[in-house]
C-alpha cells in the first residue's frame, strides 16, 4: 500500500528538506472518515517518513481515518497534498485546507496519535457511519441560505470559539466540551425539525459526526459545509463571493486564532465591553479557565478570572 508513496517521498525530500530554518510554510489542514483496519501500520509509516523532516503540527489516526492540522515548508505544499491523498484509495479526494503561517509559528514539534476516536462522542448505542451523513453545501449554497428563514445555521464548536467569530444569523449550543455539545444537540434542535438545518465547524470533522447523529435521531434535512469554515473562507475569496463569517476563528495551536474580518464579537468577561483581545488562562492555576478579558480588568485582576481567584493567587503567593 505505501511503497510507491516511500519510494517517492524518499527522493522528493532529499533534495529539499535538509533545509531546516525553512521560513516560509504552510498550514494543511484534513480529515478522512473511512474504516482503517490496521491504524498501527499507518502510525508506524508515518512515524518512519515525517520525523526530522521539519514537519510539525498534530496527527490523529484511529479505525475512524485520519484527522491532521500540520505545517510545512511552503516548497513542499504540492508534495505533501499528493502525499496524503496517496495513502490509501479512500483518500485520493480528500479535501485539504490550507493557509499560509502568520510570523507566529503555530507548531514546535510533530505528534502523531491512535485513538479510539477522531473526535470522541461517547453516545451509547450510536454508531457512527461515515456514509449516512448530511448533504454538503460549498461557499455560494451557504450564502444563499443563511437568510432564508427556512434554514438554520448551527456552530458546532465550543463556547470559547464561537464567542470570537461565527456566522451571521447562526445558533450556538453553549458547551466547553463537543461531547457536551452532541449529547445536548438533538434536544436542542428538536423544535427545529421541519427546517433545514445547516451545522458547521472549523474544518468539517465535527459537524460531519453531527450531520450523523441527528439522521440517527430522526432528523431528515440535514446539511453541513464543506471543508468547514476554512474552506468557505478560502471559496469565497477565489470566487469573489461575499463573506458572512464575521471575526475571527479559533485554532489549536500556539496562534489561539486566524483573523478573518475586523469585527468585534467578543466581550470582555469583567467588565462585559466589547475587547479584541486573545483568550488567556486564569493565572490561578487551581482554575486554568480560558476566558476573554480587557487590558485594563486584567491588570486589575492580575489575569484571573474573578476577584476570588486573584485573591487564591495572592494567598498562594505571599504565604
Amino acid at each position: 500500500m505505501f511503497k510507491k508513496n516511500q519510494l517517492v517521498f524518499k527522493k522528493y525530500l532529499n533534495n529539499f528538506c535538509e533545509d531546516i530554518h525553512c521560513k516560509k510554510r504552510v498550514i494543511l489542514s484534513f480529515y478522512k472518515y473511512f474504516l482503517i483496519i490496521n491504524p498501527e501500520n499507518l502510525f508506524n509509516f508515518l512515524q518512519f517518513h515525517l520525523k526530522n523532516k521539519n514537519v510539525l503540527g498534530r496527527i490523529y489516526i484511529s479505525k475512524e481515518g485520519i484527522n491532521a492540522v500540520i505545517s510545512i515548508p511552503f516548497i513542499l505544499y504540492n508534495y505533501f497534498k499528493r502525499f496524503f491523498r496517496n495513502l490509501y484509495s479512500k483518500t485520493r479526494k480528500m479535501y485539504i485546507n490550507y493557509f499560509f503561517e502568520n510570523k507566529k509559528i503555530a507548531f514546535w514539534d510533530l505528534r502523531i496519535k491512535i485513538k479510539n476516536q477522531l473526535v470522541s462522542s461517547k453516545i451509547i448505542n450510536f454508531n457512527f457511519y461515515p456514509n449516512n451523513c448530511g448533504i454538503y453545501l460549498n461557499a455560494s449554497l451557504v450564502n444563499k441560505y443563511l437568510f432564508n428563514k427556512n434554514f438554520i445555521f448551527v456552530d458546532m464548536r465550543n463556547s470559547y470559539e464561537y464567542e470570537i467569530g461565527h456566522f451571521s444569523n447562526s445558533l450556538s449550543i453553549p458547551s466547553k466540551t463537543f461531547r457536551e455539545q452532541l449529547k445536548k444537540l438533538p434536544y436542542y434542535l428538536n423544535s427545529y425539525r421541519d427546517k433545514n438545518i445547516v451545522l458547521y465547524c472549523t474544518g468539517g470533522i465535527r459537524c460531519e459526526k453531527s450531520t450523523a447523529l441527528l439522521k440517527y435521531y430522526g432528523f431528515s434535512k440535514i446539511y453541513h459545509i464543506y471543508g468547514g469554515i476554512l474552506s468557505y473562507i478560502q471559496q469565497v475569496k477565489q470566487n469573489n463571493l461575499p463573506n458572512y463569517f464575521k471575526g475571527k476563528i479559533f485554532v489549536f495551536d500556539s496562534r489561539l486564532f486566524k483573523k478573518i474580518t475586523n469585527d468585534i464579537l467578543s466581550k470582555c468577561i469583567t467588565c462585559k465591553k466589547n475587547t479584541n483581545r486573545s483568550h488567556i488562562n486564569c493565572f490561578n492555576n487551581f482554575c486554568h479557565r480560558l476566558f476573554i478579558q480587557c487590558k485594563k480588568c486584567s491588570i486589575k485582576l492580575n489575569s484571573c478570572c474573578s476577584v476570588e481567584c486573584r485573591r487564591i493567587l495572592y494567598k498562594k503567593i505571599y504565604l
